[in-house]
């Protein structure tokens, strides 16, 4: 089976599992004699589930490697009215304004096209909208568990000593590495277990949305 989780009282999502992940796709790489395979999952392609309290719905893309006992955490969604964020101790989260009117969390006002959020999840913030409803990326990592360091991905990345490796993407692209390109559709989460060492670049042509590289490693 492989890893992906239901949304929990207001989308930042329980811990139940879904079942499989049937709309990734796998997508076999070699190159330079590295044997890698990338997962591809776009957010549209993804049902989304209700909140319980009805204030939006989650389409999860990834929780890693293990439902249950996950280290990594990613999932596009769409806030419907303001409220209160979920309670996460001992979790450290990720959150960006994908496309609508913005939101204010934390003392901020995020808005399409500015950086990522990150907060700690015990904090549970209010959120209140801007102007309307918003479409939003939320990635959520275990504290204690490996290092995820999430940036964007404007520049060439060489994921020394990853573990794991990922990509999100608002509008689409290439994903190059080597001699080797993956095409990515808008709003995918493209990822791979153990990245060949290697430069990885992300080509949005002139689209400039916004993207993020995702890197996991044991420390």
């Amino acid at each position: 089976m492989r890893p992906t989780i239901r949304a929990g009282v207001d989308g930042t999502s329980d811990e139940s599992e879904a079942g499989d992940v049937s709309d990734a796709e796998d997508v076999n790489d070699v190159d330079g004699g590295e044997a890698m395979s990338w997962m591809r999952i776009t957010a549209d392609g993804v049902a989304p589930t209700p909140w319980r309290n009805g204030g939006g719905r989650t389409r999860e893309l990834l929780a890693w490697p293990h439902v249950g006992d996950w280290k990594v955490r990613i999932s596009v969604a769409d806030i419907d009215r303001d409220g209160p964020f979920s309670a996460f101790p001992g979790v450290d989260r990720w959150f960006g304004v994908l496309s609508g009117g913005g939101v204010r969390l934390l003392g901020r006002t995020l808005t399409p096209g500015d950086g990522l959020l990150a907060f700690r999840g015990e904090d549970a913030p209010d959120c209140a909208l801007v102007d309307g409803p918003t479409q939003d990326f939320n990635a959520m990592h275990r504290r204690g568990a490996g290092v995820l360091r999430v940036q964007p991905a404007d520049r060439p990345l060489l994921p020394a000593g990853a573990t794991w490796l990922g990509l999100f993407t608002e509008r689409g692209g290439l994903l190059v590495h080597g001699h080797r390109s993956v095409p990515l559709a808008p709003r995918t989460l493209a990822w791979c277990e153990t990245p060949a060492a290697q430069s990885y670049v992300f080509d949005d042509g002139d689209q400039h949305g916004p993207a993020w590289w995702l890197v996991w490693s044991e420390r």
